[in-house]
């Protein structure tokens, strides 16, 4: 006989952060978040999660690893910096958990998302150095035809970074494209039997 499941109560009643709250996370902490702030947030929330929880599923490759940053100061040392999206990973894994156990999750669902998103964070800090490198320089009084070619040579390093980026762009959304129609095979496989 097939595994019985509880029936989830409905997500709206569950405790969660909105995407426009994620969103704002993810603003406020380019640099990533600590384990202890992730925690916080969630716990803060009502959302029940602990440093060990967040271990373990990094462990498992459901979230990524965290880098570790020195701290400013002498002696101060590094501390680990997780992306700021963990938190939206940690809620939509908390969603999934609900109806899947880690093993469906980790097999039939997310299988490279932490890798995508991962991708994504980088893609994003090396468009901002190179945005901030292509922007045109300033020079002194009676250099106009150095700066008009500066200008140019700007424009097109900007035309290229565009697209670039959009390159980046479809990259990422056919991964995330592929991974799901992977995911929905293998749904359809295990439903069928």
């Amino acid at each position: 006989m097939g595994e019985v499941r509880e029936q989830a109560p409905d997500s709206m009643t569950k405790p969660h952060l909105s995407d426009d709250e994620l969103s704002k996370i993810e603003r406020e902490h380019p640099e990533g978040l600590s384990s202890a702030q992730i925690v916080s947030i969630l716990v803060r929330k009502g959302v029940s999660f602990t440093e060990s929880t967040l271990r373990k599923y990094v462990q498992l490759g459901l979230l990524p690893r965290s880098r570790r940053v020195g701290m400013k100061g002498k002696h101060k040392g590094s501390q680990g910096l997780y992306p700021a999206t963990v938190v939206r990973q940690v809620q939509r894994l908390k969603t999934m958990m609900a109806t899947h156990t880690i093993e469906e999750i980790q097999r039939d669902f997310l299988f490279i998302r932490g890798d995508v998103e991962t991708l994504e964070t980088s893609l994003e800090k090396i468009f901002a150095v190179l945005s901030a490198a292509a922007r045109p320089r300033s020079k002194g009084e009676g250099a106009r035809s150095i700066d008009a070619a500066e200008k140019q040579r700007s424009t097109t390093m900007q035309r290229d970074l565009a697209e670039t980026r959009a390159l980046a762009a479809e990259l990422v959304a056919k991964l995330t494209a592929l991974e799901a129609r992977l995911a929905m095979r293998a749904r359809l496989e295990r439903e069928a039997v």
